[in-house]
């Protein structure tokens, strides 16, 4: 699965998620696109079952891209545990998601086999998606 190999900061904030992308919200590699519709966080446990959906859907014909990294460390603390005593480990890395941000990207396919891979990983995702195209 996918995680930074290094960070600066081990464990970070919450913070806050809003407003719209500010990049990353026009197709630039392929013909394609998968399009988040609203705010949140997607795993990447998520980005990879969608990824996997979109090889098996397009039977390796085309090429894919994965605009989307899990920067951000989610934490959680143990099962039983008492208040305080500090911030609990780090169970997965997310990716923070707005809306207008393309998540994948499909070319060398026809429009028909996008579309179906294109749906059908966005069932694997979090957040609502729209399929776009290349203007």
């Amino acid at each position: 699965m996918l995680q930074p190999r290094k960070v600066k900061y081990r464990k970070t904030f919450r913070g806050k998620n809003r407003g719209k992308a500010q990049r990353g919200a026009e197709i630039v590699f392929g013909e394609y696109g998968l399009r988040a519709m609203g705010l949140g966080e997607i795993s990447a446990r998520q980005i990879e079952a969608a990824r996997k959906k979109i090889t098996y859907a397009t039977k390796r014909e085309g090429k894919y891209w994965i605009k989307i990294f899990p920067h951000k460390p989610l934490t959680q603390k143990a099962l039983g545990v008492k208040m305080g005593s500090g911030k609990g480990n780090i169970e997965e890395y997310v990716a923070v998601v707005k809306p207008g941000f393309v998540l994948f990207e499909i070319g060398g396919v026809s429009e028909e086999t996008a579309k179906a891979a294109m749906h059908k990983a966005a069932a694997k995702l979090s957040v609502k998606t729209e399929f776009i195209k290349k203007k």
